[in-house]
């Protein structure tokens, strides 16, 4: 999991502009053998909005990273 939280981290950073550029795999070649379904993909998101307002994120911030992570369901699900 430690692993996983780094590339979040690193994804979510990215996208936001910096400091520095996505470098991993692209979103459906990453997930793409996972077998990941909706429920997954919407625990995932729900978990990351909680830790945001634990950690006290600005309101307009973190609903920039859930539009991201919404952004990228398709992908993640191999719709």
């Amino acid at each position: 999991m430690k692993k996983q939280k780094a590339k979040q981290k690193a994804f979510i950073a990215a996208v936001l502009g910096g400091p520095k550029p996505w470098t991993g795999k692209n979103m459906r070649r990453a997930h793409d053998s996972l077998d990941i379904e909706g429920c997954h993909f919407d625990a995932i998101a729900e978990n990351l909005q909680a830790s945001l307002k634990d950690m006290k994120v600005p309101a307009d911030l973190i609903a920039e990273v859930m539009t991201i992570v919404a952004s990228t369901r398709k992908d993640v699900l191999n719709l």
